[in-house]
């Protein structure tokens, strides 16, 4: 079993995620500091590979790389919203506390309502970096 500093078993990071074989995953928000053991996880949780941002067709979860000088969150929600099927999940990734990027939690709760998003579950996914999900509450129309 893998363990990365930090207690967190990236081992079956996809399956932490909720992804599942045939799961179409959209990624936003790549650069070099990714963790690419994460990216081939989930790659290999869903049998496939990660979308960008020009798939124009419905995706089951979205994966988006976040750190603090990226720019608005609120509106890179929105935009991460535009495939995402109904009952589809947003994974916010975003640097652990004390790494270069990191992001506040109380950024996240603030921007998740006005995207018309609820933070449901925060997690250590990978050595430096913080997976949050973020899913549209029940009853609430996109």
């Amino acid at each position: 079993m893998s363990a990365t500093p930090g207690g967190a078993d990236t081992k079956d990071a996809g399956g932490r995620l909720g992804l599942t074989r045939g799961d179409v995953v959209q990624e936003f928000g790549w650069d070099e500091d990714v963790d690419d053991d994460l990216r081939v996880q989930v790659e290999n949780a869903v049998d496939g590979d990660l979308v960008d941002g020009d798939y124009g067709n419905v995706v089951d979860a979205v994966l988006l790389w976040w750190r603090e000088d990226d720019g608005d969150l609120v509106d890179a929600l929105v935009d991460a919203l535009t495939d995402l099927a109904d009952g589809g999940v947003i994974w916010l990734l975003t640097p652990k506390v004390g790494r270069p990027g990191e992001v506040e939690a109380a950024d996240i709760t603030e921007a998740a309502p006005i995207a018309g998003l609820a933070v449901t579950t925060t997690m250590s996914i990978c050595a430096d970096w913080t997976a949050t999900r973020l899913a549209a509450p029940k009853n609430h129309p996109r």
